[in-house]
């Protein structure tokens, strides 16, 4: 089937973990015969279309718009600073141009039929709803989280821009039965919805990949040696838990002193996350990155590591998990509230790969840190159990099936 796919990040522009699902899926796509006319974010100096990898990528060069967009500006958005009001005039203007591309261009004048249209989230919301009117081609909402979900006092424009891309999508899908609860308690039709978890590529998030000599190598360039490293890896907001985890080290070196968190992401939160580990005293205890890292390097923080903790308050799903645990690392994740990583970790009994915590409470994160950094044999079993529940369930390739088995339901092949 050809698609026109919208997605607000693709290579070479990743902001999170919508840019590794849309780049992983494109691939899988394409090797099993689909064909991808993907529209996305043009961070200013992108080739406005090129084939990568494969891949027809459209990227619709932006303009300043905030001048005249003041005046059709809904009265909400104009209560955001200018760097948001800015944000969202940009990101209404990449949905109609890609829009009006697809529409008045690739399906005239290139002369292409499209089977399907797919948006991902509110960020290219409006592109497939302003398609789907003018092409008449069945249209595919994917949700990876919810405004109300990342803040419940978020903003009303948003919400709406999700709830009118639910109504007019054929099908709706989400990535864990949580995220799906989450969506029927706001009222969405459940007969829309369809569950597709996440992947990753397990042959990359491979631990044996990397020999002992290279892991010590990294673990001295990036000052833990041989000290117990806790690893956290994500944006730096507060949904994500990074402070609470830094609150749990207090209680973590009470039993185990020489542990070393190494925290690894960008964010909101930096400025905050320095602060408290000089107040806390634990300049010896906490490494702050405050970057973003190749895939490749990005390895090997997951392989020097010792356990993967992820203290999430919100995470509908949460591919860093399962990278995690292709690479054979126990995991301490977030189970409150909308929480795919209850239907990725099992935390007991034959098949447990980690522990599910309370993410609002420092000493329950520290209980459960502390008892598989105390047991390596623990910590060695929840490692291959993990990886052995990816390679069952969490992989791309199952993942791409399953998304294409859905778009299937709507397009006669």
């Amino acid at each position: 089937m050809k698609i026109a796919y919208f997605v607000d990040e693709f290579p070479p522009f990743f902001r999170g973990g919508l840019g590794t699902y849309a780049n992983e899926m494109s691939q899988q796509f394409r090797s099993k015969g689909h064909s991808l006319s993907v529209f996305s974010r043009n961070m200013g100096n992108d080739p406005t279309s090129e084939i990568w990898n494969g891949i027809d990528v459209h990227r619709p060069r932006l303009m300043k718009i905030s001048d005249i967009f003041s005046i059709v500006n809904p009265d909400e958005v104009k209560t955001w600073d200018n760097n948001g009001q800015e944000f969202f005039a940009e990101t209404i203007l990449y949905n109609v141009l890609s829009a009006s591309k697809l529409v008045n261009y690739l399906v005239p004048k290139e002369n292409q039929h499209y089977d399907l249209l797919v948006s991902h989230d509110w960020l290219a919301a409006l592109a497939g709803i302003v398609a789907r009117r003018n092409l008449r081609v069945p249209f595919v909402f994917h949700f990876h989280s919810t405004e109300q979900g990342r803040n419940p006092h978020g903003s009303p424009t948003i919400k709406d821009i999700e709830r009118l891309s639910a109504t007019i999508a054929d099908r709706i899908v989400t990535v864990s039965y949580a995220m799906r609860d989450e969506l029927v308690s706001y009222g969405y039709p459940e007969a829309k919805i369809r569950v597709i978890h996440n992947g990753v590529d397990e042959k990359k998030y491979d631990v044996t990949r990397f020999s002992s000599r290279q892991i010590e190598a990294f673990r001295e360039k990036i000052g833990i040696g041989n000290a117990p490293m806790i690893f956290f890896i994500g944006r730096l907001t507060w949904v994500k838990g990074a402070d609470t985890l830094v609150l749990a080290m207090t209680h973590i070196i009470k039993e185990i002193p020489r542990a070393k968190l190494v925290i690894l992401g960008a964010g909101d939160m930096e400025q905050m996350l320095d602060q408290m580990v000089h107040n806390l005293h634990l300049e010896e205890n906490v490494i702050l990155h405050f970057k973003m890292v190749p895939e490749d390097e990005r390895l090997l923080y997951y392989a020097a590591s010792d356990v993967v903790v992820l203290p999430s308050k919100y995470e509908p799903f949460g591919i860093v998990c399962t990278e995690a645990m292709s690479m054979e690392r126990p995991v301490v994740v977030g189970a409150r509230g909308t929480s795919g990583f209850r239907e990725q970790v099992i935390p007991s009994g034959e098949g447990i790969c980690g522990y599910h915590i309370n993410p609002y409470d420092p000493m329950d994160i520290a209980k459960f840190v502390v008892e598989i950094l105390k047991h390596s044999d623990l910590a060695e079993t929840m490692g291959k159990n993990g990886r052995n529940r990816v390679k069952e369930q969490f992989t791309w390739e199952i993942a791409s099936e399953n998304t294409l088995s859905v778009y299937r339901e709507l397009v006669d092949i």
